[in-house]
C-alpha cells in the first residue's frame, strides 16, 4: 500500500479542487491509500471527500499569513502517518510542503503546477515571492507535474526544473460532464427564461486572470447584434453583490441579460444547459471550464492561453485574450451555425474530450507516477505482475 498525503492551499469549490477532489475518490483503494490535508478550512470540497470515506484534514491557517504555528502541525502530522509521496497542489502547498516534508524526511515530494501566464500585477507581494522562491529550489522536489504543455514551457523560463517535470493533463468526467436536455429546461425555468433562449456561459471564479471585463465587453457587443442572448456566469464571488461586476454589466448595457448565480453545487447542470460555453481568461493551464462544456456537448470558444488551444482543437473557437471584438465574433459566427451543425460540433468535442482528457486516463497517470517514483514500477515489472 503507498500511503500518498495531499497538501492543498484550501478546499474551496474550484478546478485544482476538483480534480484532487476526483484522483482521491477514483483511485484504486487496494493499492494507494490518499489523504487530503488542506492549509486553511475543509470547505465543500473536503466536504464531499470525507463523504466518500478520504481523509481530509486541515491546519487551520489564515490565508496571505505565513504560519510557525501550520509548519508545525504539517510536520507533527507527516510525522505521524508517514506517507511514501507528498503531493503539493499551488505554490503555497508547494513552499510549505517541501520545508515540512524535508524536515520529517519524506521519500518523495511532488509539486503540481496549476497555471501558465499569471500576470503577478494582480496579486499580492507574498504569492510572486513565493513562485519566485519556487525557481531554486525546485531543484529540491523529486517530481513537478504541470496540467498543461504551456505550463511546463513558462515555469521552466521562469527558472524551474524542466527535467523533472512530467505533464498530466486534466480528466474530465464524462459521465458527470453529459449532454442533458432536461437541464437545459430546468435552467431557463430556474433563470425565468423561455427554453429557446440563447443561453452564453462562463464558469470560473472571479479572479483578474478570468478576464470577467473582457467577457462583458464582448457580451455587449453580441447583445446589440443578437439582442435575445443571456449570459450565465458562475463562481466564487460572482454574484450581485459584488460591486465590481455589478458595474461592469451595467456598463456594458447588460441588465437583464447576466444571471450571476454564485459558486453552486450543480456545475454539470449548469453547463450542460449552455449553448455556448466560454474561456475569456488571460492566464490559464488547463481550463476545466471548457473540457467539462465540451464533454457536455457544448462548442466552447476560448482565449489562446494555456492548453486551451489544443483542448478545442478545430471544434470551436480560440481568440486571442483582452480582445473583445475576437471574442463577439466568435460567438456570433457559431451562434450563426444552423443548429444542428452546432449539435453535431458539440458532439464531435464530447468525443474529443472522451478521447483526450478522459478522468480515469488521469487517474491512471497519477498512479503510474507513484508507483514509478515509489520504486514499484520496477519491481513489478521484474515480477511481471500488472500495474493494475
Amino acid at each position: 500500500m503507498i500511503r500518498v498525503v495531499h497538501l492543498i492551499s484550501a478546499l474551496d469549490v474550484g478546478g485544482a479542487e476538483r480534480q484532487l477532489c476526483c484522483l482521491a475518490k477514483r483511485s484504486d483503494r487496494r493499492t494507494f491509500h490518499h489523504s487530503v490535508v488542506s492549509m486553511t478550512s475543509i470547505g465543500p470540497a473536503g466536504v464531499e471527500m470525507v463523504a466518500n470515506g478520504v481523509e481530509v484534514s486541515c491546519l487551520s491557517m489564515t490565508r496571505g499569513v505565513p504560519s510557525p504555528l501550520g509548519l508545525f502541525r504539517l510536520v507533527s502530522l507527516l510525522s505521524r502517518t508517514r506517507p511514501q509521496v507528498l503531493h503539493c497542489w499551488m505554490y503555497h502547498a508547494s513552499l510549505l510542503g517541501l520545508v515540512a516534508g524535508k524536515l520529517v524526511a519524506v521519500p518523495r515530494i511532488v509539486w503540481g503546477i496549476r497555471c501558465s501566464d499569471l500576470d503577478f500585477r494582480h496579486y499580492r507581494y507574498l504569492t510572486r515571492l513565493v513562485v519566485g522562491l519556487g525557481a531554486p529550489l525546485s531543484r529540491h522536489v523529486d517530481v513537478i507535474v504541470p496540467n498543461s504543455e504551456r505550463g511546463k514551457k513558462v515555469h521552466i523560463s521562469r527558472g524551474y526544473d524542466g527535467r523533472r517535470m512530467v505533464v498530466i493533463p486534466n480528466g474530465i468526467d464524462p459521465e458527470l460532464f453529459r449532454p442533458d436536455e432536461a437541464a437545459r429546461a430546468s435552467v431557463r425555468r430556474e433563470l425565468g427564461l423561455s427554453e429557446n433562449v440563447i443561453l452564453v456561459g462562463l464558469i470560473a471564479r472571479f479572479d483578474a486572470m478570468k478576464d470577467h471585463e473582457t467577457f462583458f465587453k464582448a457580451a455587449g457587443l453580441l447583445i446589440r447584434r443578437l439582442p435575445g442572448v443571456h449570459f450565465l456566469l458562475a463562481g466564487a464571488g460572482v454574484s450581485i453583490e459584488n460591486a465590481p461586476l455589478a458595474r461592469m454589466v451595467c456598463k456594458n448595457g447588460l441588465n437583464g441579460a447576466v444571471h450571476l448565480v454564485g459558486p453552486r453545487d450543480d456545475v454539470a447542470r449548469l453547463t450542460a444547459a449552455l449553448d455556448l460555453g466560454t474561456s475569456a481568461s488571460v492566464g490559464e493551464g488547463f481550463c476545466n471550464a471548457i473540457g467539462e462544456a465540451m464533454s457536455c456537448g457544448v462548442p466552447c470558444v476560448a482565449t489562446n492561453v494555456g492548453d486551451s488551444a489544443p483542448i478545442v482543437g478545430n471544434l470551436g473557437r480560440v481568440v486571442p485574450p483582452r480582445d473583445a471584438y475576437a471574442l463577439a465574433d466568435a460567438w456570433a459566427s457559431l451562434l450563426g451555425m444552423p443548429e444542428k451543425d452546432r449539435r453535431a460540433l458539440g458532439a464531435a468535442a464530447r468525443e474529443r474530450i472522451a478521447s483526450l482528457f478522459d478522468l480515469q486516463q488521469a487517474t491512471r497517470k497519477y498512479e503510474e507516477l507513484y508507483l514509478r517514483i515509489s520504486g514499484i514500477v520496477a519491481e513489478r515489472r521484474q515480477r511481471n505482475v500488472p500495474l493494475r
